[in-house]
């Protein structure tokens, strides 16, 4: 085994990603197949999650990925998807809570209902199904080689910038708060638990700011390192707190957002020199 095989590679290891056919999710879930694990994918759409499923098959990656349905923005849902994994496999030595939502309105018409279908994705969906999973990835945890827990949060959760998405911004904070929370909860039984909080990556979410090259160059200007995110950006951090590299990583949130989560810093007395 290389060096970097050691620190970063999955092979044996069995992965879930929610939300995982698309944008971000489908990021992550590549980025696990090649490294070797074997990718549980599941949305809402079962036949995008089968769809993605084959095309990460197709690669000749290391590993390998199943799509089906699921959905986490229910008591109902969480309870099904929870007993289809354990329907797959005895032990999730990684889940990834990757499915979200959001809701756009300015601010004078922002409606009561964007914030429970918003919150029920994003936190209470997340919560739950971490609870209802712990037993397999209790099972699958060792003291050398904790399981995994990576939540999706948003620099939006970290910085005071609504831009109308209010509910998503706020669920977003509680994401990365019950990270930390869920890593103190979680570490007996040797259970990471982290958040990557992105910036700007194209999306479905986000298409209809960034799929057009320029009104995507126009929002690289707002970013410090004067780009959008790429894939690698993603894959790489996943794969740092998934493989042994990140075993002694826990309750950490990933800016992976270019700067834009200390842009908005003031400097202090002005920045007057001294």
């Amino acid at each position: 085994m290389s060096y970097l095989d050691d620190l970063f590679g999955l092979t044996g290891k069995t992965a879930l990603v929610t939300g995982g056919a698309t944008g971000i999710g489908r990021m992550i879930s590549e980025a696990l197949v090649e490294a070797g694990a074997r990718v549980l994918i599941a949305s809402r759409k079962s036949q995008a999650c089968a769809g993605v499923a084959d095309e990460l098959n197709a690669l000749d990656a290391p590993g390998s990925a199943e799509g089906f349905a699921g959905d986490v923005g229910s008591e109902e849902g969480v309870a099904a998807l929870a007993a289809e994994v354990g329907k797959r496999t005895d032990r999730l030595h990684i889940l990834v809570n990757n499915a979200g939502k959001t809701w756009g309105a300015p601010y004078e018409e922002f409606p009561f209902s964007a914030w429970d279908t918003v919150m029920s994705v994003n936190c209470a969906g997340l919560f739950s199904l971490t609870r209802e999973l712990t037993p397999l990835l209790a099972a699958a945890a060792s003291h050398a080689d904790p399981a995994r827990v990576i939540n999706l949060g948003s620099v939006m959760g970290e910085i005071a910038v609504g831009d109308g998405a209010y509910s998503y911004a706020a669920s977003k904070a509680s994401v990365h708060h019950l990270t930390r929370i869920l890593a103190k909860e979680l570490a007996e039984k040797h259970i990471t638990v982290n958040a990557l909080a992105p910036g700007p990556f194209l999306s479905r979410m986000t298409s209809y700011a960034l799929e057009e090259p320029a009104r995507r160059a126009k929002a690289a200007t707002d970013v410090p390192l004067r780009r959008v995110g790429e894939p690698s950006d993603i894959a790489g951090c996943v794969l740092f707190l998934s493989g042994k590299g990140g075993a002694y990583t826990t309750g950490g949130i990933i800016p992976v957002s270019g700067g834009i989560n200390v842009a908005f810093a003031h400097e202090l007395f002005g920045g007057v020199d001294s």
